[in-house]
Parts: C-alpha cells; structure tokens; sequence
C-alpha cells in the first residue's frame, strides 16, 4: 500500500531535478549567448581568421516632404584575398528606404580591392523617388523661398583602376544618369527661373581618373595621403537640354598621427561643371553627411563647389572613439560670388568590426545662422567614417 506514494516522491523528485537543470541549462544558453555578443561586439580581441564583418541599422525617421520613413542600411566588410596580408578591405552597402507617402530609396555600393591592391574597383546602383528641397541658386538663398520638388533618379556608376607603380592609380570611370523633376507650385521660384532641365533629363559620362592613396587603412585612417583627380565629358547625346560638358572632382586627404590614440585628419574638395550646356540636375551641393555637416544638401547649390574639413579622432578603446570637426565651404560661379560658411560639430565612434576597423558614425553638427532664420544643423547616423 506504500509503493504508489513512493513512486509519486520520486517523480516528484525526478520532476524537480528535471527542472533544476532545464533552468540551468537555459540560464546557460542565455549566458553563453550574452558571453557571444559581448565577444562579438565588446571585446578588443581581433578576429585572427580574417573574416568579414556585416552590420544592420534600422533607418527611421520623419520629415514633412516625406512623412514616415522605415527601411534598413547594411555594410559588408571582408578580405578578396585572405591569404594576402596586404590587401585593403573591401566593402559591400545596401540601402532601401520607404515612407508613407509613397517615396523610396534603393543603393547599392561597392568598392573592391584585388589581390597586392592591384586593381581599384568600385560601384554604384541607385534608384531614388524622392523630393527635395529647393532654395535658389547661389549662397544668397534664403529659407523662406524654400519649395518642394519632386524628383525620380535612376544611376549606374563604374569605376575600374589599375596600380602603375607603388600607391599610384589610373582608371577610367563610366556613369549615367536619368532624372524626372516636377513641381507643382507654378508660382514658386524654381518654375520662374530660367534654369535649364528643369523637367529633368539624362547625361552619359566618361572619364579619366588618376589616385595616389598610401593610407594605412581606408575604414579608420590614421596616417597617409590620398590624392584623386577625375576629369569625365558628357557629350551630346539627346536633348539640347541634357548635359555637353564635363565634371572636374579634386579630393585631398591627409591623416597626420599625434599620439597613437589621436589623429589629425584633414580634407580639401573641389567640383566644378562646365560645358556649353550645364542643366540644373548637374549643379553642386553643399551639405550632407560627408562634408559640410549641418546642412541639408542642397541648401545652396552652384556650378562650383570648394570646401574643406578637419577632424580630430580620438580612439580611447578599440570599440570605441570620439571626433570634433570643423568646415569651411561655399558654392560659385561666374553669375554668383562666392561665400564661406562654417560648420562644426562633434560625434561619437563605435567598431563594430575590429578586423576591418568598420564604424557606426553619431555625428551632430551646426552651421551658420542667417539674419532671421534658425541656425542651421543636423544629426548624423552613418555606418563608416565622413572620409
């Protein structure tokens, strides 16, 4: 008669420990897990099989032109050749975006390095239905003529160089480009300007390109030079409206080491268009994420575009960093004279990737203030460095 209530004791013990070491067991995955991403994204280990890198961000955000926008920004960091202990990383990004007026945001980029860096090749795919704000031509604009206007963009873009002799390039460049641009607003400034392409157009560039880049690493560069002149002609192909000319891009960089945590790096821009028909989809904007942070790109825009930055880069812990930034820049051309405007600003560093020195980039920058109007800026959140 006491054999059941022993057999029910000892389920119920059994029970128990079965319980106890599922709890266990669980606790320990859960454990093991945290240990993983804390390795994976804390620790200041490098990954000795030189593996890629891929990381995901969430993009989301709001602006009256566009309403609600969602989607996501991923990068790929990895080694064409593991075997080379030489070789530059390469990377892989995609973009899509969407919001709830119906506009959408798709890129996809690629910049390669061939095995002893011996070939150069990069890429662009992109298609894009997005408005954007318009405030006249020149550094004279003022906010309050700003005027929605919609535009649909579709690109390809190749790149291809080759090493002629130690940190020396030169390559040949292809893009083209096609653009749909409407505003409804007939009585704003942009329909009453006389600028030429105003319902958009299409442009087949091609061109020449000359690098100099001894760069210790081109994710986090912490000393060298880098130097790339491109010259592209656009001849006439269409319309007497789309674009007969040719796109001159002078970029400099210097990174100077000022103690084995801290770097000086400086840069210095340069774009020009010119030809006997410039549209205005082909003009020069300052502003953006890159160079002259603080302004929505585009606020002023011109045939001519000079700028230049300083960022002083402290890395304190290999995950880890801080920068401060100052620009100065300007828009010109022989109808509107220039103007220099400042930009500064400070951000914060995360390495999601030790290996490829891969970054999440928190950068919040300010501009100037015209008579009236707010001082202008903006937040930033970008994977990769500004240059």
């Amino acid at each position: 008669m006491q054999i059941l209530p022993q057999s029910l004791s000892k389920l119920t013990r059994y029970s128990a420990l079965l319980t106890v070491l599922l709890i266990g067991s669980g606790e320990l995955k859960a454990q093991n897990i945290i240990q993983k991403l804390s390795k994976k994204f804390l620790s200041s280990e490098r990954d000795s099989t030189r593996s890629g890198s891929f990381m995901v961000l969430p993009a989301v955000g709001y602006a009256q032109e566009t309403g609600v926008e969602y989607g996501l920004a991923s990068t790929y960091n990895f080694y064409m050749d593991k075997s080379d202990p030489t070789i530059r990383t390469s990377s892989v990004m995609v973009m899509g975006t969407f919001t709830s007026k119906h506009q959408s945001n798709f890129k996809f980029q690629s910049d390669l390095w061939t095995t002893n860096n011996d070939y150069h090749f990069t890429s662009e795919i992109r298609y894009r239905n997005w408005p954007f704000n318009y405030y006249g031509i020149g550094m004279n604009t003022w906010k309050d003529d700003e005027e929605r206007v919609d535009q649909k963009l579709f690109r390809i873009k190749l790149d291809a160089e080759k090493k002629i002799s130690n940190h020396l390039y030169t390559g040949i460049n292809v893009q083209y480009d096609h653009f749909t641009i409407r505003s409804d607003s007939s009585d704003r400034i942009f329909n009453q300007s006389d600028l030429i392409g105003k319902d958009g157009g299409q442009q087949l560039l091609v061109g020449l390109s000359q690098l100099f880049d001894n760069r210790d690493n081109v994710s986090y560069s912490t000393r060298g030079y880098y130097a790339k002149l491109r010259l592209a002609y656009a001849p006439k192909l269409w319309t007497s409206t789309d674009f007969t000319g040719a796109n001159l891009d002078i970029d400099l960089r210097g990174f100077i080491p000022l103690h084995s945590q801290m770097t000086l790096a400086i840069q210095g821009i340069f774009r020009s268009t010119f030809g006997k028909t410039v549209p205005f989809y082909n003009y020069r904007e300052l502003g953006g994420d890159m160079i002259m942070r603080g302004y929505y790109l585009g606020r002023y825009r011109d045939k001519n575009y000079l700028a230049s930055q300083a960022e002083l880069r402290y890395r304190f812990h290999p995950r880890f960093g801080i920068v401060g930034f100052s620009g100065l820049g300007s828009t010109f051309s022989k109808e509107n004279s220039s103007r220099y405007i400042p930009s500064y600003g400070g951000g914060l560093r995360y390495f999601f990737s030790l290996e490829h020195n891969s970054s999440i980039r928190f950068d919040y920058s300010y501009g100037e203030q015209r008579p009236g109007e707010k001082r202008q800026s903006g937040f930033y959140l970008s994977l990769s460095e500004a240059f």
